[in-house]
Protein backbone atom coordinates (compact mmCIF):
# COMPACT_ATOMS: atom_id res chain seq x y z
CA UNK A 1 0.00 0.00 0.00
CA UNK A 2 1.29 3.28 -1.06
CA UNK A 3 0.71 5.85 1.89
CA UNK A 4 1.19 9.34 1.33
CA UNK A 5 0.64 12.58 3.39
CA UNK A 6 -1.91 15.19 1.55
CA UNK A 7 -2.86 18.61 2.63
CA UNK A 8 -6.29 20.66 1.97
CA UNK A 9 -6.48 21.47 -1.98
CA UNK A 10 -3.75 18.80 -2.32
CA UNK A 11 -4.21 15.92 -4.78
CA UNK A 12 -2.56 12.54 -5.92
CA UNK A 13 -2.99 11.29 -9.43
CA UNK A 14 -3.55 7.53 -10.20
CA UNK A 15 -2.99 7.31 -13.62
CA UNK A 16 -3.40 9.85 -16.63
CA UNK A 17 -6.87 9.95 -15.58
CA UNK A 18 -7.98 9.75 -12.41
CA UNK A 19 -7.19 12.96 -9.70
CA UNK A 20 -7.83 12.77 -5.95
CA UNK A 21 -8.15 15.73 -4.28
CA UNK A 22 -8.31 16.59 -0.48
CA UNK A 23 -11.33 19.52 -0.43
CA UNK A 24 -11.06 19.49 3.72
CA UNK A 25 -10.36 18.28 6.73
CA UNK A 26 -12.22 18.07 9.87
CA UNK A 27 -10.82 16.41 12.68
CA UNK A 28 -10.27 12.56 11.73
CA UNK A 29 -12.75 13.29 9.00
CA UNK A 30 -10.94 13.54 5.21
CA UNK A 31 -13.80 15.03 2.61
CA UNK A 32 -12.26 14.12 -0.70
CA UNK A 33 -13.22 14.83 -4.48
CA UNK A 34 -12.34 12.28 -7.18
CA UNK A 35 -12.22 13.18 -11.00
CA UNK A 36 -12.46 10.09 -13.13
CA UNK A 37 -14.00 9.60 -16.62
CA UNK A 38 -17.38 7.96 -16.48
CA UNK A 39 -16.04 4.41 -17.45
CA UNK A 40 -14.35 4.46 -14.26
CA UNK A 41 -16.76 3.04 -11.77
CA UNK A 42 -15.64 4.83 -7.94
CA UNK A 43 -18.18 3.62 -4.92
CA UNK A 44 -17.60 3.98 -1.57
CA UNK A 45 -16.14 0.91 0.02
CA UNK A 46 -19.14 -0.47 2.09
CA UNK A 47 -21.61 0.14 -1.30
CA UNK A 48 -18.84 -1.83 -3.74
CA UNK A 49 -19.11 -4.89 -0.77
CA UNK A 50 -22.73 -4.73 -0.99
CA UNK A 51 -22.89 -5.06 -4.82
CA UNK A 52 -19.79 -7.82 -4.73
CA UNK A 53 -22.29 -9.61 -2.46
CA UNK A 54 -25.65 -8.96 -4.59
CA UNK A 55 -23.26 -9.82 -7.21
CA UNK A 56 -22.40 -13.05 -6.32
CA UNK A 57 -25.92 -14.03 -4.77
CA UNK A 58 -27.28 -13.16 -7.98
CA UNK A 59 -24.55 -15.76 -10.03
CA UNK A 60 -25.52 -18.71 -7.79
CA UNK A 61 -29.33 -18.22 -8.18
CA UNK A 62 -27.93 -18.20 -12.32
CA UNK A 63 -26.28 -21.65 -11.97
CA UNK A 64 -28.93 -23.60 -10.34
CA UNK A 65 -31.61 -22.15 -12.79
CA UNK A 66 -28.75 -23.50 -15.66
CA UNK A 67 -29.00 -26.67 -13.49
CA UNK A 68 -32.33 -26.68 -13.72
CA UNK A 69 -32.53 -26.35 -17.13
CA UNK A 70 -29.74 -29.05 -18.00
CA UNK A 71 -31.78 -31.19 -16.17
CA UNK A 72 -35.52 -30.23 -18.17
CA UNK A 73 -33.34 -30.36 -21.23
CA UNK A 74 -31.53 -34.08 -21.26
CA UNK A 75 -34.97 -35.47 -19.53
CA UNK A 76 -36.59 -34.22 -22.91
CA UNK A 77 -34.20 -35.72 -24.92
CA UNK A 78 -35.05 -39.13 -23.35
CA UNK A 79 -38.59 -38.49 -23.77
CA UNK A 80 -38.23 -38.24 -27.07
CA UNK A 81 -35.65 -40.42 -27.47
CA UNK A 82 -37.33 -43.46 -25.83
CA UNK A 83 -40.72 -42.24 -28.29
CA UNK A 84 -39.01 -42.79 -31.40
Amino acid sequence: MLVLTRKSGESIAIGNDIRVTILGISGKQAKIGITAPERVLVYREEIFKKIQSENIKASMSLKGDLQRLTRIIKEGKRKNESEK
